[in-house]
């Protein structure tokens, strides 16, 4: 005859119904080695932020010994400083498409776009992640707002989706001004005096800016600062190809249910707010493949990122396939003679001081 404490318990099953029982709580198989990812991460970041910040310098310095009429220091000019002029690499990569010849004005633009673009497809947009400077600022700023203010915002999901079709908007609106566009028509907007000096007025927006432009500046930072990567999120349209291209990734954050223990620690890590304790594998185009989910779970082998074969990709190994794309391109550019933009000094000297005074044809 079954005691008392049996019988209440068959009570239970009967009358409970499953979505109300007691699920056991899974035993987490802790983690033995300590994740670096972000370490390496914020390494490659932080270097690819000073190279940026020095082909700045290099270029103000090339530009400021033409401007003083050749008095100055003469440096010579970075070609890093095409991958700040997104809209000439998309039109260089048309022309490029269209003529099968490499074009002779800000090169390495679309060079840089397509070292982009590969990484996107075969890494996600670990552009985003893990090179992009502005990407960088954003991400430095989103966390300085979680140290001052305790908490990041998080805005409605219908504003939220709403802001986000904006870059995708602006990124369209590129696109289709390009598309119209023929290769001899390319051709002569590059090599018009405003296309040669597109560069320098890329650099005079910086140093010559208005109140209106400082002020929107401004109010994008302290945005940056309360709400989780607001730039990038919602109004960078380069950001929104990568992650376009990053829907044909092999690449993928997955998860594993059944090691998982529904802490929910990767979904509140993660800077793109995808809800990562819920995916069996994260197909967003927002993710940009920074690991932050993976460094914080706890539980041995629940998430990791992966090719189809299941098999995980070390963080160093993604980090090596991102230098790799980059440097690869780079090199193979400079060996093939097609990296730099051949202007005569004597069109520096006239078009350069003057670079304000032309306007778009």
């Amino acid at each position: 005859m079954a005691t008392i404490p049996e019988m209440i318990e068959v009570e239970k099953k009967v009358i409970l119904p499953p979505r109300l029982r007691a699920v056991p709580r899974k035993k987490p198989i802790r983690r033995p080695d300590k994740d670096y990812s972000q370490v390496l991460r914020f390494a490659i970041q932080t270097a690819f932020l000073l190279l940026n910040a020095a082909i700045g310098l290099q270029f103000y310095l090339f530009a400021h010994y033409f401007e003083s009429g050749g008095q100055s220091l003469r440096v010579a000019r970075p070609a890093g400083v095409d991958g700040w002029l997104p809209i000439g690499g998309i039109m260089n990569l048309k022309y490029f498409i269209e003529t099968g010849n490499f074009p002779r004005v800000h090169p390495a633009a679309m060079l840089l776009l397509l070292a982009f673009l590969l990484i996107s497809i075969l890494f996600r947009k670990a552009f985003c992640g893990w090179l992009c400077p502005i990407g960088t600022i954003s991400e430095g700023l989103w966390k300085l707002g979680r140290k001052l203010l305790r908490m990041n915002w998080r805005l409605p999901r219908w504003v939220d989706l709403a802001l986000r079709s904006l870059k995708y908007i602006l990124l369209g609106l590129f696109v289709y001004a390009v598309a119209g566009l023929s290769a001899a028509a390319i051709q002569a907007f590059l090599e018009s005096p405003y296309g040669l000096v597109s560069d320098v007025k890329m650099l005079n927006f910086f140093r010559f800016m208005g109140s209106a432009t400082a002020i929107t500046l401004m109010v994008l930072a302290v945005l940056s600062v309360m709400i989780k990567n607001f730039w990038c999120r919602y109004l960078c349209p380069y950001g929104a190809l990568m992650g376009l291209a990053s829907l044909l990734s092999p690449t993928r954050i997955r998860r594993v249910p059944d090691w998982c223990i529904d802490c929910a620690k990767c979904a509140h890590a993660c800077p793109a707010l995808l809800a990562v304790d819920k995916s069996i594998t994260v197909r967003s185009a927002e993710c940009t493949a920074c690991l932050e989910c993976v460094a914080v779970c706890p539980a041995q082998g629940a998430l990791r990122i992966s090719i189809p074969t299941r098999r995980t990709i070390p963080p160093w190994a993604l980090a090596a396939g991102i230098a790799a794309i980059f440097l690869g391109v780079v090199i193979c550019a400079k060996l093939a003679g097609i990296w730099r933009t051949n202007i005569p000094d004597v069109v520096y000297f006239y078009l350069g001081p003057r670079a304000q005074q032309f306007v778009h044809p």
